[in-house]
């Protein structure tokens, strides 16, 4: 005989019942089946309402019955041919009959005990179970309806009964030494007392019913249908790339179910663990995936099955002096927690006896303070222990395997993954067994835990990297191009997974949390909400994805200023705006201190030289021991691009022009041409090398003249560069007569730097510097004479834009 359970998902309509149907018809075709049934989908919980809303003297009871009666009635006139339904309606409306005085009862005396609410409760699976065995009996198949109230026997704990082994399998083996059926339906859940009062078996009790008459029965195999295609690596609501784990042991699918895997009710497996019937967890909705097989022992070689979690947690932690020594805290702890009836589902103690620490239901934590306190009082009122510490909004997150215990690290690699991740562990709990491997993290971050995990014991190592981009102009659009382009590539020979969560234009802000298809990610744009800043950062937070990274391919201060807030998120931070690390050098300090401490990078390469690796170049050559000199560089590819093309036939004015069309100059020149861009250039190179300068301590000796200088605004100075033109003229005839080319030139020399243009002879490494190229001489003490040199392109939307990705893959291959 085989035993098949359905949950109350495989049951929730008319159409489900009807694929229910169908698999029992199969089943039925192979050898006997008893099938055991939950109530409708959501009947549960509209019956547990209704008990509670009469109780308080509400009537909004009523509305909840007349929900429960349209849909049973709805089902039977969907399932049940017009012939047959005289009779099935008539009895379900006497059974509803019962329910409905049974609630206006509880109404009129305002009282719901613990066995009026079983009574109540029962009703769901009573109905749903006469309902399918009256469809299954009209589709001409040998089937016959018990009530499994006439089977079970429990103890009076009324709405979580324990079975009386002895005589309810006593009855469940006489039932079917004379059943003649080929298919006998049960509802799940409900049982009766040895007095004969109706109780039942707990949430999740239909699993347990089953497994109750499958250990009685000897059945070869228990199918527990449901709408998931078995136990998965993890939950594949919160992880997308988890699988159905293919078998399993007892034991595994005991800790899975105990650590939130609701597939399966814990108490399920008890009854037949002794006499190893197997269980499979089957999908209603998929009947030909395979599913989970639950036997003895697991032939997956992987020693980590699944990884679950408890969501919801409080930590409470009890601690002081007193506890050192003393026997029997523990007992007196957990005996006021059990006479609460608290569940613990972790426990941690300090080998120094100094503090105990428990994870239980956040609804219990405030039960739990007051029983603790209570029960340690006179200890509390000495100082001996102190008072109850509860932390709520907590989650435990687990490892499950049979054989974690013979493979060495695991534990140290499920650690060390989620502090990469900056997941904080507040308590950790593993037996000697090694079945599992718990943790207590904050509940927010269950999503990112869960993800990180799976991906360093499940997946082949792609590291997935989430890019939350602001500004996709320019420099932007470029980077976006680059990334769509290289997608594949990066899966394929890097492992690493880029995908575009987030964007902003200077109007609009878009997310897509499974990725933006960069085919279409301007018309998102257009359709996306209105830009807000705080809005957008508060979105990055709260998806709180692994490997974040926020993009700036701004020149914006205001967007520079919430670097930290970033930062202070684990979300890493690639720029190539160059305004946080030229600002004060406490905010420089401060946000490279943020990214150690948050384990975020903060990487800058383009804010020096676009896409070539200078600020790289730099610190490795610090982080090896060499100690810089002094820098000279042309840092400008802007003004390299202007003083290359200027001449006496082309005007200065002109070649500013030609520059900014050609996207080498940002919208306001001035910020090129005063020379403050180059300023903050070395700087920043100039603090990378140990200095504390800050912008102001940087000389700059302008060539602009004063009117240009002067001007209030873009096309006021535009109109200088016209006026003035023979300023310009005289100083490019000046170079030309000493057989010089003019060079913007910053220099950073013992502590102190400069910036400025200046008359580079034939014989000088920057003479030939052509086009917007940038160029960079560091000496150092390893370089004293002949410098190390790096030249080449410094300017441009697409090189920006590489320099961009190379931080990114940078990050990934951290």
């Amino acid at each position: 005989m085989k035993v098949l359970k359905f949950g109350g998902s495989s049951v929730a309509s008319s159409e489900n019942i009807k694929k229910v149907i169908k698999i029992v018809k199969e089943s039925s075709l192979q050898t006997n089946v008893a099938v055991v049934v939950s109530a409708l989908g959501g009947v549960t919980d509209l019956l547990l309402k209704a008990g509670e809303l009469a109780c308080n003297g509400d009537e909004a009871y009523k509305e909840i019955f007349k929900t429960i009666e349209d849909k049973h009635i709805t089902v039977v006139r969907e399932l049940i041919p017009v012939n047959n339904q005289s009779g099935v309606l008539g009895h379900i409306k006497k059974m509803l009959n019962i329910l409905e005085n049974t609630l206006e009862g509880v109404f009129l005396i305002n009282e719901l005990s613990a066995k009026t609410s079983d009574k109540i409760v029962s009703f769901g699976e009573l109905f749903s179970s006469y309902i399918i065995a009256e469809a299954i009996k009209s589709n001409h198949l040998n089937a016959e309806l018990k009530n499994t109230q006439e089977l079970i026997v429990t103890d009076e704990n009324f709405s979580n009964a324990a079975v009386l082994f002895e005589k309810t399998n006593a009855n469940i083996e006489a039932f079917f030494n004379q059943n003649k059926a080929k298919i006998v339906m049960f509802p799940g859940f409900v049982a009766k007392t040895e007095k004969g009062e109706v109780s039942t078996l707990g949430r999740g009790g239909s699993d347990y019913t089953a497994a109750i008459i499958a250990a009685a029965t000897n059945s070869e195999l228990l199918e527990i249908w449901t709408d998931v295609s078995g136990m998965y690596t993890a939950n594949p609501n919160f992880v997308r790339e988890a699988f159905p784990i293919n078998n399993i042991s007892y034991q595994e699918a005991m800790e899975l179910s105990h650590f939130g895997a609701k597939v399966l009710y814990p108490p399920t497996i008890q009854p037949i663990l002794k006499k190893e019937i197997p269980i499979c967890i089957k999908n209603t909705f998929e009947p030909k995936a395979e599913g989970t097989l639950i036997v003895k022992t697991s032939s997956n070689n992987n020693p980590i099955k699944g990884i679950s979690h408890i969501e919801n947690m409080a930590l409470v932690t009890i601690e002081g002096g007193g506890m050192i020594g003393i026997p029997g805290i523990s007992k007196r702890l957990f005996g006021a927690l059990s006479s609460e009836k608290i569940s613990v589902s972790l426990i941690t103690q300090a080998s120094s006896e100094h503090s105990i620490c428990f994870a239980i239901s956040n609804k219990d934590a405030s039960k739990a303070k007051q029983a603790i306190n209570d029960e340690f009082s006179y200890e509390i009122e000495q100082q001996k222990i102190d008072p109850v510490i509860v932390e709520e909004n907590n989650a435990i997150i687990a490892l499950v395997g049979d054989h974690m215990k013979s493979h060495q690290g695991i534990s140290g690699k499920m650690f060390s993954t989620l502090g990469k991740n900056n997941v904080n562990i507040r308590a950790i709990a593993q037996g000697a067994s090694e079945k599992n491997i718990s943790a207590v993290i904050a509940h927010k971050d269950i999503k990112k835990a869960l993800n990180v995990l799976h991906a360093a014991f499940f997946e082949n190592q792609t590291k997935q990297l989430n890019l939350f981009v602001v500004g996709v102009g320019n420099v932007g659009g470029k980077l976006l191009e680059q990334i769509k382009q290289q997608q594949q590539y990066l899966i394929d020979n890097l492992k690493l997974q880029v995908r575009v969560i987030g964007v902003t234009n200077s109007r609009k802000m878009f997310f897509n949390e499974d990725g933006i298809n960069l085919d279409s990610y301007q018309q998102g744009l257009d359709n996306g909400e209105t830009l807000d800043l705080d809005l957008f950062h508060k979105k990055v937070t709260e998806l709180n994805y692994r490997n974040s990274i926020f993009v700036d391919n701004t020149a914006s201060a205001k967007i520079s200023e919430l670097y930290a807030d970033y930062l202070k998120e684990s979300v890493s931070v690639v720029t190539c705006n160059k305004i946080a690390c030229s600002s004060n050098y406490t905010n420089y300090l401060n946000l490279k201190q943020l990214s150690r401490e948050y384990n975020a990078p903060f990487l800058f390469e383009t804010n020096v030289g676009a896409g070539l690796p200078i600020i790289d170049t730099l610190k490795n050559l610090i982080a090896s021991g060499d100690k810089v000199t002094k820098i000279q560089a042309v840092l400008s590819g802007s003004l390299n691009f202007v003083f290359n093309n200027f001449n006496i036939e082309t005007s200065f004015a002109e070649v500013v022009d030609l520059a900014g069309i050609q996207g080498y100059t940002e919208p306001d020149p001035r910020i090129d041409l005063s020379g403050v861009d180059v300023m903050r250039k070395i700087l920043i190179l100039a603090r990378e090398s140990g200095s504390r300068l800050e912008l102001s301590d940087i000389e700059n000796d302008s060539f602009l003249p004063q009117a240009s200088l002067d001007a209030d605004s873009v096309p006021e100075f535009l109109e200088t560069l016209k006026t003035e033109a023979e300023h310009f003229n005289k100083i490019y005839q000046n170079a030309a007569a000493n057989n010089c080319r003019l060079k913007f030139v910053a220099e950073y020399d013992n502590g102190a730097a400069n910036v400025g243009l200046k008359e580079i002879p034939s014989d000088h490494p920057f003479y030939n510097l052509d086009g917007s190229d940038n160029i960079v001489l560091f000496f150092t003490d390893r370089y004293p004479v002949q410098p190390l040199i790096i030249k080449g392109a410094g300017a441009g939307a697409d090189v920006t834009a590489s320099g961009l990705f190379a931080d990114i893959i940078r990050i990934g291959n951290n």
